[in-house]
């Protein structure tokens, strides 16, 4: 089928779920999937007006979880019972996941990037030379650029509805620092750090702190920022507590340009990694 095709027979599908019983709709739904696995098409690209998200991809998957069935997969010395199977050709597609990383199908990952004990959900797309460190997590249709670090423990959300939902978006060239967690489709934009612990929702204020006033962001990090955590004061009928933000402290410099030597753009600051 045509991607027009194809984009036609999945949304008439997501609105009618009586149409997978046809052939016709339940081999859309497939056939989206495995161009998805492919890297053929995405959930999400970034165009001349931004990001723009292709509604009816996450939809086919949402629709492919109605399709397969629950069923044992034994993978020794593991057992998995899961409807959804694992990615394969991955030594063909120049990807190196270590055991027990888990890459689900329907996830792109470009050659050269890795997975260290991790986990990639499907409708995620993982750039080329990215590290997706030990016990990290890419939720479902996450989309993460090229030559970016996951540091042990982040966690990145996924998004799958509604489908029309803005994914959790890491350009290329990022350093996510270890425990980060970045949820609810915020977009972290090229080259920028994350210190340890920082958490991203998409009500957290980002504050930027770095010039003489204050500068406040929602839903989006902008590029080369460095970010840490922060917490800032809020009445409540109780009283006033602190309550958690994240502060643009900086940018990036020149000299922090190199994907390995990312950390240094932290320790100018004195930011843990």
């Amino acid at each position: 089928m045509t991607l027009d095709e194809l984009k036609t027979h999945v949304t008439q599908a997501f609105a009618d779920r009586e149409k997978l019983k046809e052939y016709l709709f339940a081999r859309a739904v497939k056939e989206t999937l495995e161009l998805l696995d492919r890297g053929a098409i995405r959930v999400a690209a970034k165009g001349p007006d931004g990001w723009q998200v292709n509604a009816w991809v996450k939809e086919a998957i949402l629709l492919y979880f109605s399709l397969q069935e629950m069923k044992v997969m034994e993978l020794p010395p593991f057992e998995f019972y899961d409807k959804i199977p694992l990615k394969k050709g991955l030594a063909d597609a120049g990807v190196r996941v270590v055991p027990p990383g888990t890459v689900r199908y329907g996830a792109f990952i470009e050659r050269g990037a890795v997975v260290m004990p991790g986990f990639v959900n499907i409708g995620a797309h993982v750039g080329a030379g990215t590290m997706v460190d030990t016990w990290a997590t890419v939720g479902s249709c996450a989309q993460i650029g090229r030559n970016v670090h996951l540091s042990g423990g982040v966690g990145i959300g996924g998004v799958l509805e509604p489908a029309s939902a803005t994914p959790v978006i890491i350009e290329d060239n990022c350093f996510i620092g270890s425990r980060c967690v970045v949820v609810e489709g915020v977009i972290v934009e090229e080259e920028a750090v994350l210190g340890a612990n920082v958490v991203l929702t998409s009500s957290t204020h980002i504050i930027d702190v770095s010039g003489p006033q204050e500068q406040v962001f929602k839903g989006r990090i902008p590029r080369r920022s460095v970010v840490i955590p922060g917490m800032r004061p809020r009445k409540f009928p109780a009283g006033e507590y602190l309550t958690p933000c994240a502060l643009i402290i900086g940018q990036r410099t020149a000299s922090t340009d190199q994907k390995t030597s990312l950390t240094a753009a932290l320790r100018d600051f004195a930011v843990a990694v």
